[in-house]
């Protein structure tokens, strides 16, 4: 509910955002990235705690007035360490590529190589892509999956790291599907004597939840972001060895940015406390299981799923076999009131803005109550909405359904 002061100072603001709340409401969100957080985040994200500046770190900063907000941060410290079992975690990281940006600072000099994962093959923009600053900073050389299992292949992945002698190896992903061998990435990087960082941004509320294995206490260095499955605001935190602390706390500030945005170190603290709540690990697995769902009955329509199935709470859609391509299927499907992101598959034919498949994610209709008996029902609707989709009639048809199925779980925004 809007306070009635936005109403009456910004009414064309105040508009947009109640419009917005009707298209959450009344729409089913699929996009793998997006969850829906509890008014009890949105009130801190929301607080007067956005009046204040906070260069520097707890007991360390640069301006006065700030004994307070130390204890909000020093809050989410504790928890997130506890939920992760952290040695070191700096929360004050404003998004994933700006914490992403700071462990590359913290740990390299601009040209030392560095080994991730494909975009094509799930990786993200910042794991070294060439238009992104990663890409263009440091020497990426890049490991894919295996073509024949759609799976991360270790022995191709420790022979690139041999022959290359990367400093740094990076594990995660924006669209992959299974689990990491996180023990076998650490092996590798031992081997060559490289610093190992991973990317749980997609999973670390899977993670949190104890539904999938943690990174936290084997690599050297951890980011993710605080939204996602982790349910929480808009931000990141990045986690490490205690012996790494100064240098990224200096790589974040004053390397990367200036003063935290205090109301959002709040609203992590929030998140954090709630994932450290026993029903957080039921929400978590039924993640997974409304995912695991998802694609199965996909799958029993003719589709193709990378990697034939999902470990977490993600999986990509391959759309050959209708002969349509992602951003059409995007499209359509916004049409009848389901967000989903286009994506490339491995070794796509076609571009990135056009590409072969779709990624699908259930952390937001999870967080609605929804379970496998409507996985099923969403998967009805997507694979009548991509063969019906030049019927209008049947695309209002399916808009109706998909309306009538989010009532039935209605959000509290």
């Amino acid at each position: 509910m809007q306070d009635i002061s936005l109403i009456q100072e910004d009414p064309s603001i105040a508009g947009i955002i109640t419009r917005e709340a009707e298209r959450q409401e009344n729409e089913i969100e699929l996009i793998a990235s997006e969850n829906y957080t509890s008014l009890a985040v949105r009130t801190a994200l929301g607080s007067i705690l956005t009046n204040k500046y906070s260069e520097g770190y707890p007991a360390k900063r640069y301006y006065g007035g700030n004994a307070i907000i130390d204890e909000a941060e020093v809050l989410a410290i504790e928890r997130a360490k506890e939920l992760f079992s952290a040695e070191h975690v700096n929360v004050q990281a404003l998004s994933g590529s700006p914490a992403n940006a700071a462990v590359y600072m913290a740990f390299l000099e601009p040209g030392d190589k560095v080994l991730g994962l494909r975009l094509d093959h799930g990786g993200h923009l910042s794991h070294g892509h060439s238009v992104n600053f990663s890409g263009r900073l440091y020497n990426f050389v890049q490991y894919g999956i295996n073509p024949e299992t759609g799976v991360i292949d270790m022995e191709e992945v420790r022979k690139i790291a041999l022959a290359e002698k990367p400093k740094m190896i990076v594990a995660g992903f924006s669209a992959y599907s299974r689990e990491i061998d996180w023990a076998g990435f650490k092996a590798i990087a031992d081997e060559v004597g490289a610093f190992t960082f991973a990317d749980i941004a997609h999973i670390a509320g899977l993670i949190a939840g104890k539904q999938i294995a943690n990174p936290v206490p084997i690599f050297d260095v951890v980011s993710t972001t605080t939204h996602k499955t982790l349910r929480g605001p808009r931000g990141a935190i990045i986690m490490c060895k205690e012996k790494f602390a100064k240098q990224v706390d200096r790589a974040v500030f004053p390397g990367m940015q200036g003063g935290p945005h205090d109301n959002v170190t709040a609203a992590k603290a929030v998140a954090f406390g709630e994932a450290l709540k026993p029903e957080f690990q039921e929400y978590s697995r039924q993640i997974i299981s409304n995912a695991q769902a998802l694609s199965k009955a996909l799958i029993s329509k003719g589709y193709g799923v990378v990697s034939g199935g999902t470990d977490n709470h993600l999986l990509v859609l391959d759309l050959s076999v209708l002969n349509i391509g992602g951003k059409e299927a995007e499209q359509v499907l916004e049409t009848v009131g389901i967000s989903v992101s286009r994506s490339t598959i491995p070794n796509d034919p076609k571009p990135p803005l056009n590409p072969s498949g779709i990624r699908l994610g259930t952390p937001a209709v999870t967080t609605r109550g929804m379970k496998e008996l409507e996985m099923e029902k969403i998967a009805n609707f997507i694979d009548r909405a991509l063969k019906g989709k030049d019927d209008v009639k049947v695309l209002n048809e399916i808009k109706t359904e998909v309306k009538c199925l989010c009532q039935e779980f209605p959000l509290s925004l």
